[in-house]
């Protein structure tokens, strides 16, 4: 058997000479052909470049069927089979065996180039797919390569079998890299581009500090200390919540570090990006001052049918819990899954008012029934458009008929609101920044703050 080798960035490669492989089939004596020659091309592709032998059978067959169809007319029927076996070729014409001379005579003279084309597309088919798979096993997992080039802000990263890119999106922001940096991600996404397999990494996804913490802290690799809920925005800053299946572990402390030896390698691999460590409880009234933290909350009160939280605090803790451009509110919306409404009590008890007098407008809307709506958190007309009927029939014990009018109108006003802070914000926009400015608010309005979905980006 004739082999060629050569070399490829990362890793080694092994061709084989097709037209030696097809010599070697056209024996001298074509009554008894060498199927010990097949056997060996198999068992070294399939070893080389871990494709599974049947594929490689395959891509035998297919090459010979291609290359033997030149000499056969378009209405004869042909098959190739490799006895598994011994390796032996058979050729099937119309449902009959082709003689071993003939068939040895036939692949004396078929096109060697023929069945190169077939057997590599074949092979680089059956190698796409294997590194597909074994790629697409990694994803989300934490990965290492060496950087190729910079293309534009993209950046190649060498994984040893494939090239991954690193978008600019996936990438922490002022962070850079040049040829030849260690880089660690992410396995984000994994395609089939062609006959070669794309993998994407990323560094900007939550799990990318969830691996850093299984792979910096023992407690968390080991799944005594769990990773319950990340909330990131990549750069900045993250929140992390943890729990502990042992009560004597300080499940935050053991994150930390001793004078934050621990948590410190993970903040460097992330540029600097601030890291909360969060005590996780199931009990929402006690997770979300957690989460809330360092700011002081003084009470929780749970909204279920609109998934809300309000949270009261004091008027000197707004600032601290609202955070910089509503980041602290809204990372702890994303860590637990909820939004939340952060006020004072006063601001608290004219959102209540306001609201009350607001529904009352509506037909059908009794001062009773406005109170009940406001105390289960329906402060706005948009909170009231997307009640469901049923409920808004429980809360108020009214028809299907009245229920339906009442949403109705409070999705009216709400798109009527939309449209008027739409254009009040375009002509704001065309007045230019400082028309109108009379004094800057440093902390937004009571409601205006909202989750995810936070005022201040």
């Amino acid at each position: 058997m004739r082999f060629r080798q050569y070399h490829t960035v990362g890793h080694k490669k092994w061709d084989f000479d097709p037209a030696f492989f097809l010599t070697t089939l056209s024996t001298t004596d074509p009554s008894h052909m060498n199927g010990n020659e097949i056997l060996r091309i198999v068992d070294a592709i399939h070893r080389d470049k871990a494709i599974d032998a049947d594929v490689v059978f395959e891509g035998i067959e297919q090459a010979i069927l291609s290359a033997a169809r030149k000499h056969f007319s378009e209405e004869e029927q042909l098959e190739v089979r490799i006895d598994r076996e011994t390796g032996e070729p058979s050729l099937i014409c119309d449902g009959r065996a082709l003689e071993p001379e003939l068939l040895g005579d036939l692949l004396g003279r078929i096109s060697a180039q023929t069945a190169k084309q077939v057997m590599i597309q074949k092979i680089r088919e059956a190698e796409r797919d294997t590194l597909y798979e074994e790629y697409l096993d990694l994803r989300s997992q934490l990965i290492s390569g060496q950087v190729t080039r910079v293309d534009r802000g993209t950046v190649i990263v060498a994984l040893g079998k494939v090239e991954a890119i690193l978008p600019r999106s996936e990438q922490i922001k002022k962070e850079s890299f040049r040829t030849g940096d260690r880089v660690r991600a992410i396995v984000l996404d994994v395609r089939k581009a062609g006959s070669r397999v794309r993998v994407i990494l990323s560094r900007t996804h939550p799990d990318f500090v969830r691996r850093l913490f299984e792979q910096e802290i023992p407690e968390v690799h080991e799944r005594v200390i769990e990773v319950r809920s990340i909330a990131r925005e990549a750069g900045n800053r993250s929140k992390v919540a943890v729990s502990c299946s042992d009560t004597t572990i300080d499940c935050v402390g053991a994150c930390v570090g001793v004078r934050g030896a621990r948590i410190r390698g993970i903040v460097e691999e992330l540029a600097g990006e601030r890291i909360d460590i969060v005590r996780w409880n199931d009990s929402l009234t006690i997770l979300v001052p957690n989460a809330l933290q360092p700011a002081e909350v003084e009470d929780v009160i749970l909204c279920p049918m609109l998934g809300k939280v309000i949270v009261l605090v004091r008027e000197d803790q707004l600032s601290l819990a609202i955070g910089k451009f509503g980041q602290n509110v809204r990372l702890a919306s994303k860590l637990v899954g909820w939004d939340i409404n952060v006020m004072t009590q006063a601001q608290l008890d004219g959102q209540l008012d306001k609201s009350i007098e607001a529904f009352c407008v509506i037909p059908e809307v009794t001062p009773e029934l406005a109170e009940n709506l406001v105390s289960q958190g329906f402060f706005t007309f948009d909170d009231l458009s997307v009640i469901e009927p049923d409920q808004l029939s429980e809360i108020g014990g009214l028809s299907e008929e009245d229920c339906d009018k009442i949403i109705e109108y409070a999705d009216s006003e709400s798109r009527r609101m939309e449209e008027e802070e739409r254009l009040a914000a375009e002509q704001r926009k065309l007045a230019g920044p400082d028309a109108g400015k009379v004094r800057t608010e440093t902390v937004p309005p009571a409601g205006e703050v909202e989750g995810a979905a936070a005022t201040g980006e």
